[in-house]
């Protein structure tokens, strides 16, 4: 697919394309750059990588710059859209084999209208759209990290745990994801080979801010979730130092009691407790009393 940049995105054809007068966006497959790159007339020194995609990065060629995309879904970090670009003053040319980059492109198309249009802004919407939802699912995280820790409070924490440690791992991804947009935008704005009109410079400024109040709120997501675990095992800790101490006091109650037990099943001949009328009773109220006035002492102290 090509494009020529106007007040919109304009989609034309091949032949026009090829008598352009304005800057173009192309989308190409891996196949068609291997065999039409000539054709761009861009001085690349350092060959886009189309396999094998890792960061989102920028590398400044002696004319031209090229480099790579890799977005992560954003509720699934083990999905990942990856695709090559490279560009120069003339424009841009996205290689996907995935067609992530075209329906970016294409959401674009239908969605902006350009008063100063230019390959500077085309690009900013471009990196706009790829964290377009970026703050509404950030500040659900927030919510949701709430409710968990109150859930947390109120003994629910088992059911939850799991979830946290996933939300951990996205929060994770999209820190770096933002980490490697910076760097990039960074790249763009530093105009080494001046593809960029100076007065433009403003939209990779405008977007990189952005950028880095994003990734200031994943830091502090990320480290809300890493309290919330240590809150987690502190409510565990919490709950066996009561069981703890409810054995405890079960087994001090009953350590006297096991005592006279094993006492008096000693079955000895002349034991004169064995032959009393009162024995019996006097076993059975001495053992009420020392239930009671354990019950009472570890009452006192706050143990129940």
């Amino acid at each position: 697919m090509y494009y020529l940049i106007h007040q919109t995105l304009t989609p034309v054809s091949f032949d026009q394309f090829r008598q352009r007068e304005t800057q173009f966006v192309a989308v190409l497959t891996s196949a068609e750059w291997q065999t039409g790159k000539d054709s761009f007339d861009m001085g690349i020194d350092i060959e886009p990588q189309t396999t094998e995609i890792h960061s989102t990065k920028a590398e400044v060629n002696y004319d031209s710059l090229t480099g790579t995309f890799s977005i992560p879904d954003r509720y699934d970090p083990e999905e990942v859209r990856r695709f090559a670009f490279a560009m120069d003053e003339k424009g841009i040319v996205f290689i996907d084999d995935s067609g992530a980059a075209e329906k970016i492109i294409e959401q674009i198309r239908r969605t902006k209208k350009w008063r100063f249009p230019g390959l500077e802004r085309f690009i900013y919407d471009f990196l706009e759209q790829i964290v377009a939802d970026d703050r509404d699912l950030i500040e659900r995280y927030d919510s949701e990290l709430g409710r968990m820790e109150a859930a947390i409070v109120g003994d629910e924490g088992e059911s939850i745990f799991e979830s946290v440690n996933d939300m951990r791992d996205i929060i994770r991804v999209l820190r770096v994801h933002y980490e490697q947009l910076l760097d990039f935008t960074q790249e763009l704005e530093e105009n080494e080979n001046s593809f960029f009109k100076t007065e433009n410079l403003r939209y990779f400024r405008l977007f990189g801010n952005r950028i880095m109040r994003l990734r200031d709120s994943t830091v502090a997501i990320g480290e809300h979730a890493g309290q919330l675990r240590d809150i987690y095992k502190s409510h565990l800790d919490i709950k066996q130092n009561r069981i703890m101490t409810v054995l405890t006091i079960v087994t001090t109650i009953f350590m006297p009691l096991t005592l006279i037990a094993g006492w008096y099943g000693m079955n000895f001949r002349f034991m004169p407790e064995l032959n009393s009328v009162w024995g019996y009773p006097v076993v059975i109220a001495l053992s009420l009393l020392i239930v009671v006035g354990s019950l009472l002492f570890f009452k006192k102290i706050k143990w129940l």
